[in-house]
C-alpha cells in the first residue's frame, strides 16, 4: 500500500521538471561579481595640489606611499590604480608618477581617467598655451 503513494508523490510531470531545469539555468547566470580595486585611489583634489618642488615627505604626506617600490630607480614614485566592476564594466586603469631630481619633484605624469582633457578632434589644438599681458 505504501508503494503506490511513494510513486505517486516521487512521480512528477515532465513540464514541471522542465521548468525547474530552465530556472536552475537562469539562476546560474546571475552570479553576483565583486568589484576588484586595487592600488592606491588618488582623488583629484590631492593629486592637483602636487607642486613642482616639493619634497619627498610633502608627497608621501599628500598621496601616501606608493604602490610599486623602487626597485632600480629611486628618483622615480608609481602610484597604480585597477578598478574592475563585475563582468559588463571595461576596467578602470590609472597611472600617476612622480620624478625626482635632487629630491624635490621634477615632473609629474598622469594616464588614464582624468589625465587628459577631452578635446574635439575637428579643434585644432595649439602648440603652446597662449600668453598673457602680452
Amino acid at each position: 500500500m505504501r508503494l503506490p503513494l511513494i510513486r505517486r508523490m516521487t512521480a512528477r510531470p515532465p513540464s514541471l521538471v522542465i521548468a525547474l531545469l530552465v530556472v536552475c539555468l537562469m539562476q546560474a547566470g546571475c552570479v553576483y561579481r565583486m568589484a576588484i580595486q586595487q592600488g592606491n585611489f588618488l582623488e583629484p583634489r590631492l593629486v592637483d595640489k602636487l607642486e613642482i618642488g616639493m619634497t619627498r615627505a610633502q608627497v608621501r604626506y599628500l598621496l601616501g606611499t606608493p604602490m610599486v617600490p623602487a626597485t632600480f630607480d629611486t628618483d622615480r614614485w608609481d602610484y597604480l590604480y585597477y578598478l574592475r566592476k563585475g563582468r559588463v564594466h571595461a576596467p578602470v586603469h590609472r597611472r600617476l608618477t612622480v620624478y625626482f631630481a635632487a629630491d624635490k619633484v621634477a615632473r609629474v605624469e598622469k594616464e588614464g581617467g582624468e589625465a587628459a582633457p577631452v578635446t574635439d578632434p575637428e579643434t585644432p589644438v595649439p602648440a603652446s598655451p597662449p600668453r598673457s599681458g602680452a
